[in-house]
Order: C-alpha cells, then structure tokens, then sequence
C-alpha cells in the first residue's frame, strides 16, 4: 500500500481590509445639554399653563357672575349692568385667544396676575403658603427614602420568609390610600394616645403625621423598586470579593449593594416630588394645615385662574428642577452614565 503525502501549502494571508474605526456618540458639549434641558424646562412650564388656562377657561358657568357672587355671598341670576365691571376689569369680556395671549405676556413678564377672589398679587399669595408645603414635600420624600433605605438594609435576602414578610408589607403600603391612611393616624395617635395635635398648624410635631401620611405609601414604593436590583447586586463578583476579605454582612450591604440598587429609586425621584406636591392637598386638608393644597383647592371652587396656574406652574418648575437633580445624581452614583450623556 502505497502511502500518499500530501504537501499542503498554504498561500500568503491576504491583507484584510482594515475595520472601520467605531467611534461613539460625539460628546455633547456641556453648554448643549443645558440648553436643550432648559428648552425642555420651558416646554414642561408652558404646557402646563396652557392647558390649565384653556381648561379654566372653558368650564361651564360665567366666571363674572361667580366672582359677583362670592363677593355679595348672594347665588342668583346677574344682569349685564352689574357684570359689565368685572368683566372689564378682568379680561372676561375679550375674546379667548386675547385673554391667552395677555396671559402668556404676563407670564414671561413675571407677572401671574390678580387674585379673582383675594385681589392680591398671585405671588404673594403663592408666597405666603409655599414654606408650609416644601417643607412638608421634602421631609415626606427624605422620611420615604429612609424608611426604604432601612427595609432593604435588613430584610433584603434574608431568610425566605422574612423576604417574603417585608415584600408583602412593602406592596400593602405602596397601595395604601393617602386620605384613609392620613384619617388612620389622625385618629390613632392624636385622637385615641394624644401623641399629636388634632390641628396640625406649623410647628414640628404637627408635621409628623402628614409626613408619614406621604412617606409611607412611597417608602413601600421606592422598596419594591429597589428591592430587586438589591438581591441582584448581591449576587455579583465584587460583592463576594469584598465578604472573602473579611467585610461584614452589614459593610458589604451598605458600602456596595445599597449604592448599587439606588438607581432606580432615583429615576421615581423627580416624579416623586410632583407627586407628593399633589398628594399635599390631601394632606393638608386633613391634618388642617397651612399651605398650597388648601389655596389649591379654594381657588379652584372659585374659579381663581391666576391662583391655579400659578400653583401648577410652581409645582411643574419643582418637577423640572428636581429632574435635573436627579439626572446629576445619576452620574454621581454611577460614574459610568457619563458617557451616555
């Protein structure tokens, strides 16, 4: 049997073509990105305005007559002698798109107007009750975040059903309604042990209760959001690096999961804080304090255009800056979403 050899050659390796060089998104200058935030501010703040303008506008009833109304506390048919004044006073008698137009030039003027009913400035009307609620807007989201912080710290892969206890509960306070929880409190702790007063006011203690009435129902939120990402980061390589050299449960839980799993709650934040701007009317109207929610809701009734659009366009401008905020905190959590800016 003869045995056959093959030479085989190889022919030379042809030049490959070379790769295209992959380049990433060109860097947005810095300058761009604030423009094209504040352009979206603005956007956000006129649609705003604009749309609580058109539907005050369009309510059924003649704003004249009511104002006319509110001010002799008489309700009943007017002529058109008495409303002539008001009408002309206001605005009331031009056509629509004259009272829109008037309005947005006062708006970029900085002017929101006169109070229908308080014939005071919109502003200093704004400004007199906006402290009571930033102050219960922001100690409702911190009392919320540190409520979750400390859910997720100590139950998060524990036990089974420890982690199924908590999950639970964390989903029973995210559906919590604010009104019948704000009663709940009111009614336990100032009624029955007396912990609290009945009519909240200014003070610190009276904020207590309404700050839990916003914070619960968004700590059981924010949990749930972070909850998962939480137990995923704990199953990462740098996580059990860190237990192999000897940190403890508690170290590697606060120092490098909990930065991790933060993310998400972030991203809820800036809608948060418009939430708790609206879920402040509730509260205040319960707890009888002092703030936007209570003019909220008086203006309204009353029909008060300038009062309502200057409290939805401040609660838009919380909702924008805070946005702004977040998408910094992002970056600070996360270095790495820089490039995707």
């Amino acid at each position: 049997m003869s045995v056959i050899t093959e030479t085989l050659t190889t022919a030379p390796a042809q030049p490959s073509s070379p790769e295209p060089v992959r380049r990433g998104r060109p860097v947005t200058s810095t300058a761009a990105l604030i423009g094209t935030k504040v352009l979206g501010a603005l956007f956000v703040i006129w649609a705003a305005a604009s749309i609580t303008f058109l539907i005050q506008s369009l309510l059924p009833g003649d704003r004249a007559t009511l104002l006319l109304n509110q001010q002799t506390g008489q309700v009943q048919e007017r002529s058109a002698e008495e409303l002539a004044p008001i009408n002309e006073q206001f605005g009331f008698d031009e056509p629509l798109i004259t009272q829109y137009v008037t309005f947005l030039g006062g708006l970029l003027r900085g002017d929101l107007g006169i109070s229908y009913t308080l014939y005071q400035p919109v502003t200093t009307v704004i400004g007199d009750q906006i402290v009571p609620t930033l102050v219960l807007t922001f100690t409702a989201l911190a009392v919320a975040w540190a409520l979750a912080i400390v859910l997720l710290l100590l139950t998060a892969r524990r036990t089974p059903w420890v982690s199924r206890l908590f999950s639970g509960l964390e989903s029973a306070a995210a559906a919590l309604p604010q009104y019948w929880l704000g009663i709940i409190l009111l009614v336990v702790f100032s009624l029955w042990l007396g912990l609290f007063p009945v009519v909240s006011g200014s003070g610190t203690a009276g904020l207590v209760l309404p700050a839990l009435t916003l914070g619960i129902p968004l700590a059981g939120f924010l949990a749930q959001v972070m909850r998962a990402e939480f137990e995923r980061t704990l199953d990462e390589p740098f996580v059990l690096t860190a237990r192999a050299r000897g940190m403890s449960d508690g170290g590697v839980r606060l120092r490098h999961v909990l930065r991790h799993s933060l993310l998400p709650g972030l991203s809820l934040t800036g809608w948060a804080v418009g939430a708790q701007f609206s879920a402040a009317v509730i509260a205040e109207n319960v707890f009888a304090r002092p703030g936007l929610g209570r003019v909220l809701v008086t203006a309204v009734n009353g029909r008060d255009l300038p009062v309502v659009c200057g409290v939805v366009m401040l609660v838009a401008l919380v909702y924008v800056i805070t946005n702004l905020i977040v998408d910094t905190a992002y970056i600070l959590v996360d270095p790495r979403l820089k490039e995707a800016a």
